[in-house]
């Protein structure tokens, strides 16, 4: 009997052509000059022809690499539903990890197998799957957003403000440019959020002076960068070449830069990228330990409270929905436990005595 060989994804193999966008081996007949992209190169080409977010692409990609690595390196395109099937059961019952990590697993796999590799699957279905709990959100209270706030400075605390006074979701205010934000109309556009969706929201009139200031202090150090040579921001999709010269305009610099630039290696230019997400999240935490607040205070827990405090000064649920950028209405629906106040509105007998 033969023993059946497995293929590696060993950088000293080239794997045989015509599988899963696998460079061809040498002498197969394909143009030289037109090679197959390699299996992640693939991916992301495939994930930026869809125009999916950054994020989404590292995501897919980390995923994609566990998936080969759990399975000693096998090229995805000799594997199928049992192997897909027992990654997924192995995240659950040995990483624990929760259920949305695990659909999250799940929409990369299916990505890579029908985007990809091109190869319809039949059916995927752990023997273990996370279970999804239902929980409430974590929701401060007005005094401890304000405690919170009152121990932040700087750009961080702009952020966070935007975030309790305009729901925004953390990666949508950092992504904010100048243009985006409307000081005539007190409002904001979100561009390209979650589901790829735009949005407006409403400005907070507390914040304009001091956000004012902060993008004045923008603007010179964009005509900083522009003096020494850089001064170009990365555009989304194909605008950088549609719009010639819209990198270096102002209206396009991101409303929250970084404090220092970088070398785009693709670009083979320096450029300034906005505020990194760990910046915000750690100026929080260090607040809500000096406030003594013994709650989770992430950031995404500020957009929390801003619906929250929404619904209980009277906003219907349908303006709050369409302000949060919720899809389903369902989603939404889970703030309305705040009127469900001390055990669905019933006094305890414990008060009558």
């Amino acid at each position: 009997m033969k023993t059946a060989t497995v293929r590696r994804l060993d950088s000293s193999q080239s794997p045989s052509p015509g599988r899963g966008g696998w460079p061809p081996a040498g002498g197969s007949g394909a143009p030289a000059s037109a090679p197959k992209p390699k299996l992640l190169d693939g991916v992301r080409q495939a994930i930026r022809a869809r125009h999916y977010s950054h994020r989404t692409e590292a995501v897919y990609v980390m995923w994609i690499k566990r998936f080969i690595f759990f399975h000693g390196k096998r090229h995805p395109a000799e594997m199928g539903e049992p192997e897909i099937n027992q990654f997924l059961t192995d995240l659950a019952a040995n990483k624990t990890v929760s259920a949305s990590t695990q659909n999250q697993a799940l929409s990369a796999l299916l990505f890579l197998y029908q985007r990809v590799l091109e190869k319809p699957l039949e059916w995927v279905n752990p023997a273990v799957r996370a279970k999804k709990p239902k929980r409430l959100p974590v929701v401060l209270t007005r005094e401890e957003v304000r405690r919170i706030l009152d121990l932040m400075d700087g750009a961080p605390k702009l952020v966070a403000t935007l975030l309790y006074g305009a729901g925004l979701r953390l990666h949508e205010c950092l992504e904010l440019r100048f243009k985006d934000i409307d000081f005539t109309h007190n409002q904001i556009l979100v561009r390209d959020g979650k589901g790829q969706k735009d949005r407006i929201t409403m400005l907070p009139a507390s914040v304009k002076e001091p956000l004012l200031a902060h993008l004045r202090n923008g603007w010179r150090l964009h005509q900083k960068d522009l003096r020494e040579g850089a001064g170009r921001v990365a555009l989304p999709h194909a605008l950088a070449r549609k719009y010639a010269n819209a990198d270096r305009e102002w209206g396009w610099q991101w409303a929250f830069p970084a404090p220092t630039r970088y070398f785009d290696e693709e670009a083979k230019i320096e450029r300034r990228h906005h505020l990194h997400e760990t910046a915000v999240q750690k100026a929080m935490r260090q607040a809500v330990l000096r406030a003594g607040i013994g709650k989770p205070g992430t950031p995404h827990v500020l957009r929390h409270s801003f619906a929250t405090h929404l619904l209980e000064d009277g906003y219907d649920i349908r303006t709050i929905q369409e302000l949060l950028g919720h899809a389903d209405l369902n989603t939404t629906m889970i703030y309305t436990h705040v009127l469900n106040k001390g055990g669905r509105g019933v006094r305890s007998p414990a008060d009558m005595l």
